[in-house]
């Protein structure tokens, strides 16, 4: 069966050209802000690539298909879609094959891009282990997807909503290179310093791209999580953002909110308790991660 893959006219262009090309989440766009800040800032955000010197390849799936790369018109609609699915590798194929549409998570989008021939993903913040796992279970599938895919990923560290030493300790289990870069302390998201020693330090896109081919040359499977701090004059120090966190856990706790669910509560509490900067941050962290993403993807050229 043919893959049911629409590359965007842009992104069809760079692959017979043979550049640089950094795929893009979208669940941001549906599940992380409102129209239209959502579609201005994925636009932000593949401008930021294209100014490095990469093509933007954002995924998501409409209309039976999944689409590598988004013309202006499909992400408009998705900006203010409604009842969009946010998809990670359990429903992914569902949602194709039922024509409907959705938003990829991190899991998704890996998967998405590695059958595109996409080896560059850049996100915020990935899922992890969620405070209570030990009695939840609540672990995001983003930490096996990241153990099997051979996708290097820049986020800014796992979302400080999560238990952040068990999430490390996930990945430790599951073998996932987790590369600190820069710095020898783990980036906390909306924080340069999570106060955990990362794994693994790189202070170069070349060596982070060195090291995502030596992976395979040496078979080994699964890609790379590369941890790069938010910006100095956009960061919230972790402590000030812990407190918020804690408030906001008791809330989703309250409402008995759990699940895809608890982690769209919990960022938008956190954005009202701190009258946006979080958003501010979130926002500058993204294109912070792109950038990187790009100069990755033209080393890997």
């Amino acid at each position: 069966m043919t893959l049911p893959l629409i590359y965007s006219a842009e992104v069809a262009d760079a692959r017979a050209q043979g550049r640089p090309i950094v795929a893009l989440e979208s669940t941001i766009i549906t599940h992380g802000m409102p129209f239209p800040q959502n579609v201005e800032t994925a636009r932000a955000v593949e401008a930021e690539i294209r100014a490095a010197g990469a093509v933007p390849a954002t995924i998501a799936v409409m209309d039976g298909q999944i689409l590598i790369g988004l013309e202006d018109a499909q992400l408009d609609r998705l900006g203010q879609a409604e009842h969009v699915m946010k998809l990670s590798r359990a429903d992914l194929a569902v949602c194709v094959a039922t024509g409907g549409i959705g938003a990829t998570t991190v899991a998704a989008t890996m998967i998405c891009a590695h059958l595109a021939g996409i080896s560059v993903f850049a996100t915020g913040g990935i899922g992890g282990v969620h405070r209570g796992a030990e009695l939840s279970f609540d672990i995001s599938a983003d930490l096996q997807e990241l153990a099997q895919t051979p996708v290097t990923v820049v986020a800014a560290g796992a979302k400080a909503i999560l238990d952040l030493p068990k999430t490390l300790e996930v990945l430790e289990t599951l073998g996932v290179p987790v590369i600190a870069v820069g710095q020898d302390d783990l980036p906390a998201f909306w924080s340069r310093a999570s106060g955990l020693k990362a794994p693994l330090r790189l202070d170069s896109a070349a060596e982070i791209a060195a090291a995502h081919k030596m992976r395979g040359t040496l078979g080994l499977k699964g890609g790379q999580l590369v941890t790069n701090p938010i910006p100095v004059d956009a960061e919230i120090p972790l402590a000030v953002m812990m407190p918020v966190v804690e408030a906001a856990l008791l809330q989703a706790e309250a409402k008995g909110i759990s699940a895809k669910e608890v982690t769209p509560f919990l960022l938008s509490a956190i954005f009202d308790a701190t009258e946006g900067r979080s958003l501010d941050a979130n926002i500058a962290l993204v294109l912070n991660n792109a950038r990187l993403a790009a100069k990755i993807a033209a080393e890997l050229v």
